[in-house]
């Protein structure tokens, strides 16, 4: 019989002072995590531009979005089970360069499916940074003795929070300003210089990955080669899931192609018999049914994405389309929104500290629901003044909700989990996404109007009514 072990864990030399080592990861992960939600969010005031550049329709150019979100689906729990296999260090490098190669070419893109695929690589690369890197901290803070601690690492946690989800809010002030001043190009070249100091500052303050494997062999029986360990099937059926499911949201708005739904489920079935089968399995289905703690995690993240992505992307084309702002407007007008975030989210910090990540989560719930009603007072006749609070307000629960969550991630897995459950992680980040996108479609149609807005405010407000229910109940039965 064969067994097969693989883990990667931090150099006892790596550095002798815990904290410091910690932070430094924590600068590395923070930078190489910015990436995906950046560049998620950066197109939202390019996509017009793009359209007119390859003269494609808009339905067309925003499979930019989808494609992006569908890859990022599948990079991260991709990122999980390499990262045991061949290192989080050599994963998290090899994402980097995944996106410095799309990046360029994406700057030079002839036509708009080569554009397009080279999205879609970016997302692959730049989803890999959270796994690996959660993998990288926890296994740092394992070895210094931090690993049931979250406070010990709480700056960390708080820093890698900012950039992977504070950080999506300036896309559309970044991408605004570049896209004004020079071309939606610039939104791909913006990767080089950030991608380039990330992938050099890692080699040099990243401990080396020290991976150990061990094959036991009987009967003749000899280790199982990577290809196989890989669960090359379990990819294919999770791709084949998500992208029937996301085709299915994608047909809501103009006719319900049910057969794609039906396909989604029989595959998602088909995946969940094959991972509990299989040898070495892609996606970790007893983690997920096992750990009732992390099912609240991750019910709470997708809920939190859609109401984030369904407000993220809406007022941007609100101020598009109704306003009739230029890009550099809308993008500063979207500014308050990124800074509340990042503010909230050392405050945060300190709830998580002294109440515990739980009680961050409620509050950041709360402040969902009052935000969201917020919206209704925006109409065609509204103030910029109007418009920037509105914007500063939903930056606020923002930095809440992801702080609190992704701490709660922290605490609730196990070390030998944390790179497949924070795979999982951002996969319903960008599951997420994508239902916010479909709730854009239905909601707007043909035409983006105040009323649709109003629309977006009042089923989003629902969504976090229904999940600060969840938390408060989570909290009372001490889950």
């Amino acid at each position: 019989m064969t067994r097969l072990t693989t883990h990667s864990s931090i150099q006892p030399n790596a550095n002798p002072h815990s904290d410091k080592l910690i932070r430094k990861i924590a600068w590395v992960v923070a930078l190489g995590v910015l990436l995906n939600p950046l560049n998620s969010s950066m197109i939202a005031v390019a996509l017009m531009r793009i359209g007119t550049e390859f003269q494609v329709n808009l339905a067309t150019v925003t499979w930019l979005l989808s494609g992006f979100y569908l890859a990022g689906a599948i990079g991260p729990s991709l990122a999980g089970k390499l990262s045991d296999l061949f290192g989080a260090k050599r994963i998290f490098l090899s994402g980097l360069s995944l996106v410095l190669l799309s990046s360029v070419v994406a700057v030079w893109a002839p036509n708009f499916g080569m554009l397009l695929a080279m999205r879609i690589i970016q997302a692959l690369g730049s989803a890999v940074a959270f796994p690996a890197g959660m993998s990288m901290l926890r296994a740092a803070a394992t070895q210094q003795g931090a690993k049931d601690d979250p406070n010990r690492i709480a700056s960390a946690l708080a820093l890698v929070s900012i950039m992977a989800n504070v950080m999506a809010a300036f896309g559309p002030t970044l991408g605004g300003i570049l896209v004004g001043s020079i071309g939606w190009q610039s939104i791909f070249w913006i990767n080089i210089p950030i991608t380039l100091a990330t992938l050099w500052i890692a080699r040099a303050w990243l401990p080396k990955d020290q991976v150990v494997q061990e094959a036991t062999i009987a009967n003749g029986t000899v280790a199982a080669p990577v290809w196989k360990r890989m669960d090359i099937p379990g990819i294919g059926l999770f791709v084949l899931m998500l992208t029937t499911l996301m085709l299915f949201l994608l047909s809501l708005s103009d006719g319900m192609s049910w057969w794609l739904l039906i396909v989604s489920l029989i595959t998602g079935t088909v995946l969940v018999w094959w991972e509990k089968h299989a040898t070495s399995p892609f996606m970790n289905i007893h983690m997920i049914t096992s750990n009732r703690r992390l099912r609240f995690v991750y019910v709470q993240y997708i809920g939190v994405n859609v109401v984030f992505y369904s407000l993220f992307f809406c007022i941007p084309l609100w101020l598009d389309q109704v306003k009739g702002y230029d890009p550099k407007t809308t993008g500063l007008l979207m500014l308050p929104l990124a800074g509340l975030g990042v503010i909230m989210t050392s405050v945060a910090v300190k709830c998580n500290k002294r109440f515990g990540y739980r009680t961050t989560i409620i509050v950041g719930n709360l402040l969902l629901v009052a935000s969201t009603l917020l919206l209704l007072l925006l109409g065609e006749n509204s103030s910029m003044l109007l418009i920037l609070v509105v914007n500063a307000v939903l930056g606020i629960p923002n930095g809440f909700n992801n702080m609190g969550l992704q701490t709660a991630l922290y605490d609730v897995t196990s070390p030998e989990e944390t790179g497949a459950a924070s795979g999982l992680y951002v996969t319903f980040r960008s599951i997420g996404s994508i239902l916010s996108t479909s709730l854009l479609g239905i909601t707007f149609g043909g035409a983006i109007r105040s009323e649709g807005l109003h629309t977006i405010a009042l089923i989003t407000a629902g969504l976090a009514i229904l999940l600060l229910l969840v938390s408060i109940s989570t909290v009372k039965s001490k889950v």
